[in-house]
């Protein structure tokens, strides 16, 4: 699995995992972010439980495991969140961040040791060090309780499913092109974001946001006017169109 710091500046890191050759074919591919402080690892949506073992050695490369102390899920997905219970066994000290309506769901997984913070609908903040993140609501986006992560001081969004692209684990990390790349995004957002109004507030929301990456669970990092491009064409898309008829 490969990993890549993506901002660092005053013990404050952002390092993203992904692009993992030895999965099988049949398994979505996933980034796994973290936000790495001097005493702290915070890690975010770390993945399904067959990417457990490599997560957890590129993890280990970055920060001491003992220093993992939060760990946040956007929601329920399997793809998300299914490794839950491994990591519950191998963190000493950790709490979980996910939004309150899926602890229920999300115990299925296996959680005995590790504490849960249930983020309420309106979202919450999260001290880190000298760090402060925020959990902004991205309802519907696509499940009915769902969070984005914001670091208004390295201007980074993990955005989730939102910007979400299939691709292969040799695509680039990063949005180049971005027309060439609206295939590879529009047939997932037609069919996992169900609503039309839920698309539009998160995109006002977004929108008064300082970004200079946004950064979703599936596919490529979106930086500079690409950022706005996304918001553009992601606002005057019909979204919960892939409905078969007949």
């Amino acid at each position: 699995m490969q990993s890549k710091t993506i901002y660092s500046k005053h013990n404050h890191e952002w390092i993203v995992f992904g692009r993992d050759p030895d999965k099988p074919n049949s398994v979505i591919d996933t980034n796994q972010y973290m936000i790495k402080t001097q005493n702290h690892g915070f890690l975010m949506d770390p993945g399904g439980i067959e990417l457990f073992a490599p997560m957890l050695a590129s993890v280990v490369r970055e920060v001491p495991i003992e220093n993992i102390t939060q760990v946040f899920a956007s929601h329920q997905d399997p793809d998300i969140i299914s490794s839950l219970g491994l990591w519950d066994k191998a963190l000493t000290n950790a709490t979980l961040h996910s939004p309150q309506i899926w602890e229920g769901f999300l115990r299925h997984f296996g959680m005995d040791k590790m504490a849960f913070n249930g983020i309420p609908d309106s979202g919450g903040r999260l001290q880190l060090d000298h760090i402060e993140v925020e959990f902004i609501p991205a309802h519907y986006l696509h499940s009915s309780g769902n969070f984005n992560v914001y670091d208004a001081q390295a201007k980074i969004l993990m955005s989730g499913d939102v910007g979400a692209a299939i691709e292969g684990h040799d695509a680039p990390m990063e949005v180049e092109d971005f027309d060439a790349h609206i295939p590879l995004m529009e047939g997932f957002h037609k069919c996992w974001m169900p609503s039309n109004r839920a698309k539009n507030d998160w995109v006002e929301r977004i929108s008064k946001l300082e970004i200079d990456m946004m950064c979703p669970q599936h596919g490529r990092i979106f930086t500079g006017d690409n950022i706005k491009r996304f918001l553009d064409w992601f606002a005057q898309l019909e979204v919960g169109t892939a409905v078969q008829s007949g």
